[in-house]
C-alpha cells in the first residue's frame, strides 16, 4: 500500500527524477479523478494502472473514493491490487470539487475510447468545469462514458482544436486532432 501525502508532490523542482515525477502525476490525477466524481462513493475512473506486473503492462483502471475533504482519497487498481491513500489533498490545485451550487444543465452521455481519454486529460486551457467532466470519465460494461453539458462539450471542443494548433509534436497532434473529430462528431450527432 502506498500512503502518499500530496504536498511532497506539489512544485517539484526541475532536476527531479523521472520515476519521482510520474509517481508525482499519478497521484494528481487520481485526486482529480476522486474529487471529479461522485464523493462517497467508489468508482472506476479511466486511469490505467501504473504496474507492470511481468514486465507487462497492467490492464486494470484505478478505483476512487473520495468521502469527505479532511480524510485521505482512496484509490487501488481493479486487476493487480495496487492501492494506497493520499492526503492533504484538499485545495490544492487537484481538488475539483465544486465550491458553489451551479444550475443543472442536461447531461450527455458520450462514448469515447480509452485513447481520446488519454488524450484529453492533459490538454493545458480547460476551465474547471471542463477538468472536472474529463476526469470523471467512467469505465462502464468495457466503454468509457464522457457525461458533458452542451456548453461543456464546446468549451472541450475549443480547447482541443487550440492545443492541437499549437502542438510541435506531430504524433501528439494527430492524437488531438483525432479527438477533435469524435468529440465534433458526437456535439453533431442529432440523438446524442
Amino acid at each position: 500500500m502506498l500512503v502518499a501525502d500530496l504536498h511532497h508532490f506539489l512544485d517539484l523542482p526541475p532536476d527531479t527524477p523521472g520515476p519521482a515525477r510520474r509517481l508525482g502525476e499519478h497521484l494528481t490525477s487520481i485526486v482529480a479523478a476522486a474529487t471529479a466524481g461522485d464523493a462517497h462513493t467508489a468508482w472506476e475512473s479511466v486511469l490505467p494502472c501504473r504496474r507492470r506486473p511481468a514486465n507487462r503492462r497492467c490492464p486494470g483502471r484505478i478505483i476512487v473514493v473520495c468521502t469527505q475533504s479532511d480524510t485521505p482519497i482512496g484509490w487501488h487498481c481493479s486487476r493487480c491490487g495496487d492501492d494506497g491513500t493520499i492526503s492533504n489533498w484538499a485545495g490544492t490545485p487537484y481538488d475539483l470539487r465544486r465550491q458553489q451550487l451551479a444550475l443543472a444543465d442536461p447531461v450527455h452521455d458520450i462514448v469515447i475510447d480509452a485513447e481520446i481519454a488519454a488524450v484529453l486529460r492533459p490538454v493545458a486551457f480547460l476551465d474547471i468545469d471542463c477538468q472536472r467532466a474529463v476526469f470523471a470519465i467512467r469505465a462502464h460494461d468495457n466503454s468509457l462514458h464522457l457525461a458533458v453539458t452542451d456548453t461543456d462539450l464546446d468549451e472541450l471542443i475549443g480547447a482541443v482544436a487550440a492545443e492541437a494548433n499549437h502542438e510541435p509534436n506531430r504524433r501528439r497532434q494527430q492524437r488531438l486532432d483525432a479527438a477533435f473529430d469524435a468529440l465534433n462528431t458526437a456535439a453533431n450527432t442529432s440523438d446524442w
